[in-house]
């Protein structure tokens, strides 16, 4: 049985060119458009391509894949650039990020220091007093962290096939793998489909959902020798190519509808580019993507992705507004390429020289030369941020901190004085029942009662209804409970309003279910009264929706609100 061609080994400079564009769309789209391009699929796939031939050549010729060597010639190319950014992003950030955020830069930090930033991200997606954070410096490198486990993942799934095909079911190896590769494409682009209909934030960063645009990357690498256009068919399809892939964040709203099948748009333009390249022509698109600017912009794309994201967050920090004119942005863009250049220049590519073989103990210690301070800092901002917040507040003047007095008496606070409690308090300053998960009710339509203040012979029942809006009022009614002898009884759902209708469209069908659970709820065990929101976002006029609701309380409860 003959096994499938060997592509033809050969540098492809359109490769890089194609990498250039695929960066330049990102930090574009990220500068002035503040949306998502497609870019990163286009790099997923192009990884794919790209190690599973070298992967594959590796065990055909050795019979094995020699996993330490392979790891660390991928650590010698990525870790330096990689941690010569996050130590420079933290030391900015102490300077420029306020203190509110340290301990998310501190998190994130860390996570993309050890690459798992996707799962901090998907974890910080589906958290309601998460999601709403500014954006971190560190938040581009969840693509990395996600190549990062590819990386672990594909010497394994390939030498697993080449077990198979050499001493399981004595096949070619790479009908084998294309096979293995096949399964794994069906079974990831399935879940990812499911996992973005289901829960797509979740799914934009989660690995098993993006594995596909990985494995497709490798399929195409086995299949390219059999893939060949005419000359004019190939000119066409590679400006196609180039097209989609440039038109992809402005046609498709990426960021809320990736990684599902639409993200076959993008690599679908990226696999055009590359079977056109295959057979060039005077006026093709390797052509374009040959020309020198492109590999050598190409070089610096590793360098160019790190820098160019904390630079628009800082420039969005210091200047306090999100949109980026078209001469700042091209300030940016100029930035990102001079530190790029030094950063590949003089971090990158003396280290990458160095032999893997014959000085891999010089390698290792060079490398943890790079990590050790970036765990350092990492440790000692933490160690501020935890002793700050372990400060108690103590007593203090009235005239220094007035709080509401400050409008009811026209008390002026002294100038200088410090914030208490510390701003890096201020996410944990949330109502206590928040710690407690079993009164959540969260992306659940079952009605979750929790039960607060005098909850022995109470005078009173009020029922605390809605979502983070109603919640705040906790720890206020938490205070007079006590003096007044009334029981809270809490029905919460974050990211929720007590509502009958949502003619905007803003919440979720598991929100509108929830409250008409909570009617029933009500009806059936009414309080005495229910405390709610009446407005929404500043808004003079009370929506339909909430009058509709109150109105199905009539003669059971009272309504304030």
């Amino acid at each position: 049985m003959t096994d499938l061609k060997i592509p033809e080994k050969r540098y492809r400079p359109e490769i890089e060119g194609l990498r250039t564009i695929a960066t330049l769309l990102v930090a574009v789209y990220h500068i002035w458009l503040g949306r998502v391009s497609g870019g990163i699929d286009v790099f997923f796939v192009l990884s794919g391509f790209l190690i599973t031939t070298s992967l594959l050549s590796r065990v055909e010729r050795n019979g094995k894949i020699g996993f330490g060597q392979f790891i660390l010639g991928l650590a010698k190319r990525l870790f330096p650039q990689a941690l010569i950014v996050t130590l420079t992003v933290a030391v900015v950030s102490i300077f420029l990020i306020p203190k509110v955020q340290w301990e998310q830069i501190i998190s994130h930090m860390f996570a993309s220091t050890m690459y798992f930033e996707n799962w901090r991200l998907a974890i910080d997606a589906v958290d309601y007093l998460a999601r709403d954070e500014a954006a971190s410096p560190f938040q581009h490198y969840w693509s990395l962290s996600i190549q990062g486990q590819f990386y672990l993942l594909w010497p394994a799934l390939i030498f697993i096939a080449y077990f198979l095909a050499r001493k399981i079911f004595k096949t070619p190896v790479r009908k084998t793998l294309l096979a293995v590769l096949s399964t794994v494409f069906v079974l990831s682009i399935s879940y990812s489909i499911f996992k973005t209909y289901s829960n797509q934030p979740w799914a934009y960063f989660d690995t098993f959902a993006r594995v596909w645009e990985f494995s497709i990357g490798g399929m195409f690498a086995l299949l390219l020798p059999y893939l060949s256009f005419n000359k004019r068919l190939s000119t066409i399809t590679g400006w196609v190519g180039i097209l989609v892939i440039c038109l992809t964040g402005i046609l498709l709203p990426v960021s809320t509808v990736f990684p599902g099948f639409l993200a076959l748009v993008p690599i679908s333009g990226a696999l055009l580019v590359l079977v056109a390249s295959e057979n060039s022509t005077r006026f093709g698109i390797d052509k374009f993507l040959s020309l020198k600017p492109f590999p050598f912009l190409g070089s610096l794309t590793y360098g160019f992705y790190l820098w160019h994201w904390p630079l628009l967050i800082f420039y969005q920090t210091y200047m306090e507004q999100t949109k980026v004119s078209l001469a700042h942005g091209l300030l940016i863009l100029l930035a990102t390429f001079v530190l790029s250049f030094l950063s590949t220049k003089i971090v990158e590519n003396p280290i990458r020289h160095l032999n893997t073989k014959t000085a891999k103990r010089k390698l290792l210690v060079v490398l943890s030369l790079f990590l050790l301070p970036v765990f350092l800092t990492n440790f000692a901002i933490n160690q501020y941020v935890t002793n700050e917040k372990s400060q108690a507040t103590g007593d203090y003047a009235t005239q220094d901190y007035p709080g509401a007095l400050m409008l009811t008496e026209g008390i002026a606070p002294t100038e200088g004085v410090e914030l208490m409690p510390s701003l890096l308090n201020l996410k944990a300053d949330v109502p206590a029942f928040y710690q407690q998960k079993e009164c959540l009710g969260k992306d659940q339509t079952d009605v979750k009662i929790c039960s607060f203040g005098v909850t022995e012979n109470p005078d009173t029942v009020i029922a605390l209804v809605g979502g983070s809006h109603s919640g705040h009022w906790m720890p206020t009614l938490e205070v007079l409970a006590e003096e007044l002898n009334f029981q809270i009884d809490l029905y919460n759902h974050d990211g929720c309003r007590f509502t009958n209708s949502d003619p905007d469209n803003h919440l979720t069908d598991t929100c509108l279910d929830w409250n008409k659970n909570v009617i029933k709820a009500l009806q059936e065990n009414p309080p005495d009264l229910v405390f709610t929101t009446s407005t929404l976002n500043k808004r003079d006029k009370i929506p339909a929706g909430y009058i509709g609701q109150w109105q199905q309380l009539e003669g059971y409860t009272t309504v304030f609100a």
